[in-house]
């Protein structure tokens, strides 16, 4: 199986190479922004000639906003506007200018309807402040050293890694890997390096192929399994949010930035930014590992993996539970449990938004009319069946993966027009272009004679 896989690791640059790159990124922040005020500035003269009663024929010729219209001007344009050019790779400039055409092909496909999700604005112009420092190479000597410390990229030349490049290099040597292309970037005050890489992966097969799991994820615990098990919610931005209050509050009394008069910020305030910029990373990365190494072993244990297909955006409107909700990650669960699950072999069913996973008996199949969210255990009142809610949720959606079997797949369902549909056994949602998902493999839909709407008030 070929699939395109990230390589990410950590950069030990010296004060003379990270001028370099940061010379990079900086040529990447001039291109994008002459590029974007080009852009503006054909815009706002074709406007002008329209509202003047100029015929389309005789306006102002349009500026294509594809990468190579943008850097045929750019080419037309650089001896002029960065007469320093050719100290630093083209690359560098094809880092702005392509990061520019994918935002305004995402604005235009926005406002055309061609793009689902939430509207996307117009781009902006990079600050030097602001901005974070970054440049891609997809052309020129991109490769891994022999000795797998070290990495060579073009016009940076050689440079160490702070860890070993072991994983890669044997993929490269046995010719199951191709690198198309390596991100400088640096994040939480520290240099990564970044390798997109066209990997050969070997068929996979997950230690229990027959078996299911339903995965029911929480706040309390980070996730339920229908197996008994219980994952802690390790709470990483809880455990460090007294070191940050310290840092915040230290950085707030030292001479930072303003935008208005135009002074600039004293350098113990850049050293208190950074000190607080390496605690939210520490924080990320502890979360991204061990949501890692939670998706990673269910993939390869598990031949089916069940999971709800949450209203995160919804959720997080919650102010009470905002914070912890997006501590947990539970959209990063989903998401790499659909690339993981693929590539060992596995299959992930995503139970639909509306089915009541809490309210339904695991044991008899009743479902309850209201079930407050403190209510941590599940009675229910036709069998008697006492359990912890959390896992008698994550037993209903094990359960939901025999009717898929016996349905068959089907496709992602959203959340439907505003328009009455009813479900006879497992049928597709009405929906609009665009909200299926590509990549799962199905979902199991609620059961009954119902209308979303109706079945959304009474759950």
């Amino acid at each position: 199986m070929r699939t395109i896989q990230a390589y990410r690791f950590a950069l030990d640059l010296t004060s003379g190479q990270e001028r370099n790159v940061l010379a990079h990124a900086g040529a990447a922040r001039v291109a994008h922004n002459w590029a974007l005020a080009k852009v503006k500035a054909v815009m706002d003269q074709r406007a002008a000639e329209r509202s003047y009663g100029v015929q389309d024929d005789l306006l102002t010729p349009s500026l294509s906003w594809s990468l190579a219209g943008l850097r045929k001007a750019w080419n037309h344009a650089k001896g002029d506007v960065a007469p320093w050019w050719g100290e630093v790779s083209k690359e560098a400039f094809n880092t702005g200018l392509d990061a520019l055409a994918r935002g305004l092909k995402n604005w235009a496909d926005s406002r055309n309807g061609k793009r689902a999700g939430k509207p996307v604005g117009f781009p902006r112009f990079k600050s030097r402040r602001r901005a974070t420092p970054s440049v891609r190479f997809t052309t020129g000597a991109i490769r891994v050293e022999p000795d797998r410390k070290h990495v060579v990229l073009p016009r940076l030349g050689r440079l160490k890694l702070h860890e070993s490049a072991r994983k890669l290099a044997r993929r490269l040597d046995n010719g199951t890997a191709r690198i198309m292309s390596a991100t400088v970037r640096r994040d939480g005050g520290r240099w990564h390096v970044s390798f997109t890489v066209e990997v050969e992966r070997t068929e996979r097969q997950p230690a229990h192929p027959s078996s299911v799991v339903g995965v029911d994820v929480g706040i309390k615990h980070l996730a339920v399994l229908s197996t008994g098990e219980m994952v802690d919610n390790p709470r990483h931005l809880l455990a460090a949010q007294q070191r940050m209050r310290v840092l915040g509050r230290a950085l707030s009394r030292k001479t930072g930035p303003d935008r208005r008069t135009g002074r600039r910020a004293s350098k113990r305030w850049e050293q208190a930014a950074t000190r607080l910029g390496r605690a939210h990373a520490r924080v990320a990365n502890l979360r991204r590992d061990g949501l890692h190494k939670l998706t990673t072993r269910l993939a390869r244990e598990h031949g089916t993996v069940v999971v709800e297909d949450l209203n995160v955006t919804g959720m997080l409107a919650n102010r009470r539970l905002a914070r912890h909700i997006a501590d947990a990650g539970f959209a990063e669960i989903r998401r790499q449990l659909t690339y993981k699950t693929e590539w060992n072999g596995g299959r992930l069913l995503l139970a639909d938004r509306w089915y009541p996973s809490s309210k339904t008996c695991s044991g008899c199949g009743a479902v309850k009319t209201k079930l407050a969210l403190h209510e941590r255990e599940y009675e229910c009142e036709a069998c008697g069946l006492v359990i912890d809610r959390d896992r008698n949720a994550a037993r209903n959606l094990a359960a939901l993966a025999a009717e898929f079997d016996t349905a068959g797949s089907g496709p992602v369902a959203g959340r439907g027009d505003d328009r009455k549909t009813r479900i006879r056994g497992q049928v597709s949602v009405k929906r609009q272009p665009g909200t299926a998902s590509a990549g799962q493999t199905g979902t199991v839909l609620p059961q009954g004679r119902t209308t979303i709407r109706a079945f959304a008030r009474a759950h």
